[in-house]
């Protein structure tokens, strides 16, 4: 055996190619042997492997509702269903103990494109196309909440963002924009008219120009229709004129929150009111503003069909908001004549300035520009992050600078000024996590943190400063303020621009202000980062900027900025 396999070494030796060839023959051999095994010699099923009763879905029957609102459905063709699930691997069981394949991790070419087959399939079987329908930008077709992304949308992240938070229908327009409704209030249009392709999905058409393409989520189950969570607003006393305040109103003997929030959603409605044995809907305004809230104790009626829920009473109602998006500011376009003066929205990184770009927009209806250009932020809805900052075409421009030739350049500005160690602490998570991300927590123990408060504390004093000193009718802003008391602060932002306040439109914005902008607050440290050396840094840099303010008859720092 060993003379044997000598000669046979030898003789590939002397002749290389010999080797190569042999080498070659043998590895395309064992690739036909195993695209053969993959497509031939499948086994025969019968008619009862292939029924219902068997655990397979017939053709075009819908599978167990799976997870909280991740639609699913069958495979189309009930022989393939079940050839898949003979080679590549065990059923698992959905809630109802039904069957369904397990897509798992089978390895080789060939089980890669079948998932990513079965995949696709799933994802179009989610939902079904009704059709194209006009849109407009004052009364939306689709009156849920909405979206942006002008770099990655697809059909299906549209699809499941609204599936998520219980809407029926989906809709995709320019492209890139996404929106969600419990009914179509739009008429249908031919479907040319929806030309435009999908930002993050070549191929697939996501509405046009105020034309939305719509779907309609196909839920396994009728009970498994949910409208998401409602928003306790409080207790508020009975509007003098109510049939105007709140123009819906339904007579409920069995009273519940869920009933009273469902019906305000059928209804399209951001507002559900309770009020005994009666549910009332509408939008903030002028006559029901919200802004003066009652003791809890005064709507402490019980429902009649929620033990352990308060339902209010006829003159002190209890206020949800829906999941319905007020629509009346979402209108955003860009000036529509060129602005004769630059007012420039001045902050200190991490001072809010995204979220006062996103306030201000829904409050006058125009675009925000910004000195800087920020992919990310365009991406999100932000349309005049590509216009140069001086095309006269925004509103306001976003700027961190904080040099006396910057600052001259503009003609008017709003200073946002934040607590200098919040501030701080989110622009680091900005910088190591994106705009609403959060920095690792190997970042705050190393060497960065203490290096970026080093550099960073003293510009926020001197970005203050600097803008006090050159700038020319400067408002000063107050982040926390802002947050307090929005109506009021943001009305001011507004006079500065130039705009007309519409006190409708502010109360509009008080219902959405948060947007997408915002970190959930899930990931708070849960340490204080700030070391003693900081803080006395810190302190005295506050107290810089308190007398700076005060010395020019503003407001000083709010109280909570110090002491730490």
């Amino acid at each position: 055996m060993a003379k044997l396999w000598f000669k046979f070494q030898r003789y590939f030796r002397r002749k290389p190619v010999r080797f190569f060839t042999f080498l070659v023959l043998y590895l395309t051999a064992g690739s036909l042997v195993f695209l053969h095994s993959g497509f031939v010699g499948q086994p025969a099923i019968s008619q009862n492997q292939a029924s219902p009763a068997a655990g397979v879905p017939a053709e075009g029957a819908e599978l167990p509702f799976l997870g909280d609102l991740h639609l699913g459905r069958g495979f189309r063709d009930t022989g393939e269903a079940s050839s898949i699930a003979r080679r590549y691997g065990p059923w698992f069981k959905g809630k109802d103990g039904s069957e369904r394949t397990k897509l798992g991790d089978y390895g080789g070419a060939w089980s890669r494109a079948l998932k990513g087959r079965i995949v696709r399939e799933k994802e179009e079987e989610r939902a079904k196309y009704i059709g194209c329908y006009l849109d407009d930008t004052q009364s939306r077709a689709l009156r849920g909440v909405s979206f942006f992304d002008y770099k990655k949308m697809t059909i299906f992240r549209c699809q499941d963002n609204c599936a998520e938070r219980g809407y029926l229908y989906a809709g995709l327009e320019f492209g890139a924009e996404c929106y969600c409704g419990h009914k179509i209030q739009a008429t249908n249009v031919s479907e040319a008219e929806c030309d435009m392709g999908c930002k993050g999905e070549r191929g697939s058409v996501c509405g046009g120009a105020n034309r939305l393409s719509v779907y309609r989520l196909q839920l396994a189950q009728e009970s498994a229709r949910r409208y998401g969570s409602a928003v306790f607003r409080g207790c508020f006393r009975r509007p003098d004129n109510l049939s105007l305040a709140l123009p819906v109103t339904a007579a409920m003997p069995n009273m519940s929150v869920d009933k009273c929030v469902d019906l305000c959603t059928e209804k399209e409605y951001p507002l559900a009111a309770l009020a005994g044995n009666a549910c009332h809907c509408g939008f903030p305004t002028t006559r029901f503003p919200l802004h003066e809230r009652e003791d809890e104790q005064l709507c402490a009626q019980k429902c009649s069909a929620e033990e352990f829920e308060s339902c209010g009473t006829p003159s002190y109602f209890i206020v949800y908001q829906t999941q319905v998006q007020d629509n009346r500011c979402m209108d955003r376009k860009f000036l529509p004549a060129k602005s004769k003066q630059l007012i420039a929205l001045a902050s200190f990184p991490g001072a809010g300035n995204t979220w006062a770009r996103h306030l201000i927009e829904l409050a006058t209806g125009f675009y925000t520009g910004s000195y800087y250009f920020d992919g990310s932020l365009y991406n999100k809805g932000f349309k005049g992050e590509r216009d140069h900052w001086r095309s006269g075409r925004t509103i306001c421009i976003k700027t961190h600078e904080s040099g006396q030739k910057e600052i001259e350049a503009f003609d008017a500005a709003i200073l946002l000024i934040r607590n200098p160690y919040k501030a701080l602490m989110a622009e680091f998570n900005r910088k190591y996590g994106g705009h609403i991300g959060f920095a690792a927590h190997a970042h705050w123990k190393g060497k960065e943190w203490p290096e970026f408060v080093r550099n960073y504390a003293p510009w926020w004093a001197t970005h203050t400063l600097d803008w006090l000193k050159f700038g020319k009718k400067v408002l000063v802003v107050h982040f926390e303020d802002l947050k307090q008391d929005l109506f009021v602060q943001l009305g001011r932002m507004v006079s500065l621009l130039g705009v007309a306040v519409r006190e409708d439109r502010l109360l509009c914005v008080e219902s959405q202000k948060d947007g997408n902008f915002k970190r959930s607050g899930l990931r708070k440290l849960e340490y204080d980062p700030y070391t003693a050396d900081m803080q006395k840094i810190i302190s005295a840099y506050i107290k810089m900027v308190d007398a700076a303010l005060k010395g020019r008859n503003l407001t000083g720092v709010p109280d909570d900025y110090y002491p730490r």
